[in-house]
């Protein structure tokens, strides 16, 4: 499934500069699993997942954003997804409150590094929300997905919160538990996304929203094609997605191909390992 596309249409793209954080992947496994892709049984090569996380690192530096590197934790081994750490916007933080009890204890961690970081409005949610996994700042508002791993109540915390509107968009499939595996946003008004994630209901809003927007194939989501990081021009995007490379070329975008599938052993890829510090 593609979305039409006349060259007419193509915009001359441009980068913005982002400053971002990830995690140390020193802890990264797979020793429970609490999504469709993680699989105990199927071991991760610890050095290659390494290598594979500091490529992204690497290739953040090169395009020129600021990169936070901030210490894993013994004993959470899904801290390397630093994406659900929190919502960041204007400096304020809204540290996850995680759905599962494996991860949990991960909220202290983080909130501690955003305290010390120098973040003054910091607070760990009182609701079920999974951070960016979840909510995806777009403009002036902020999608954020109803499903297994962030409730419609939270959707009412990030209003009163932020004080932004907050669209919501139910996911529907159980291999796209996050809405940043089933949707990546490009640009301001530009997004890509997967149709079959999401209730009909959903597929209009993002519609509606975003008139053109990108629709990747089933194969290419669940290649984690859509578990993008981008700046505007340059996409960062998991290797296996060729269909989506393709069409993010034809609308003028620069996708840049790596090998994530260390990381997707866990349901995780780019966007997974990277939180934008808005």
């Amino acid at each position: 499934m593609t979305s039409t596309f006349s060259p007419s249409e193509q915009v001359v793209r441009h980068a913005t500069t982002r400053r971002l954080l990830m995690c140390d992947p020193e802890h990264y496994d797979v020793t429970y699993s609490i999504n469709h892709w993680m699989d105990p049984s199927d071991p991760v090569d610890r050095d290659r997942a390494r290598e594979q996380w500091s490529r992204l690192r690497e290739v953040y530096g090169e395009l020129g954003h600021q990169v936070e590197v901030m210490p894993g934790t013994l004993g959470l081994p899904d801290m390397v997804f630093a994406a659900n750490a929190a919502v960041v916007r204007e400096g304020r933080v809204l540290v996850a409150n995680f759905a599962y009890r494996e991860r949990q204890p991960e909220s202290a961690e983080f909130l501690r590094w955003f305290e010390r970081s120098g973040y003054g409005r910091s607070a760990i949610a009182r609701e079920i929300n999974e951070g960016e996994g979840d909510v995806l700042t777009v403009g002036r508002y902020l999608l954020a997905s109803v499903g297994s791993r962030t409730t419609l109540a939270a959707h009412d915390e990030l209003r009163a919160y932020f004080g932004v509107p907050v669209i919501p968009l139910e996911l529907t499939d159980p291999r796209f538990y996050h809405l940043d595996t089933a949707l990546g946003v490009l640009d301001e008004s530009t997004v890509a996304y997967y149709p079959g994630a999401f209730t009909a209901a959903g597929v209009t809003i993002i519609e509606q929203l975003f008139p053109g927007a990108i629709r990747a194939s089933e194969e290419d989501a669940c290649g984690f094609g859509l578990n993008v990081m981008s700046d505007g021009l340059n996409v960062v995007v998991s290797h296996r997605a060729t269909n989506l490379m393709e069409q993010l070329r034809a609308r003028g975008f620069n996708p840049i191909g790596l090998d994530m599938s260390e990381l997707i052993k866990s349901g995780g890829s780019v966007k997974c390992c990277t939180l934008e510090l808005h």
